[in-house]
């Protein structure tokens, strides 16, 4: 099995990432809507291992 991503995968990726977007904008409460989006995203990438604290935007 290889680990290199299909342009269907990246497509599909691409259409999620323009969905969940919209969603955010179109919102009533785009804040809470953007950290709902995002506990999705790093529960997905902490499922595969990526530690997501380290790509946290830091405060300055």
């Amino acid at each position: 099995m290889s680990d290199s991503v299909t342009e269907k995968e990246m497509l599909s990726n691409l259409i999620d990432s323009y969905a969940n977007l919209q969603r955010i904008i179109k919102s009533d409460d785009a804040k809470q809507e953007a950290e709902y989006q995002l506990q999705l995203i790093k529960a997905k990438l902490e499922s595969f291992g990526i530690i997501t604290s380290d790509l946290e935007r830091k405060s300055n």
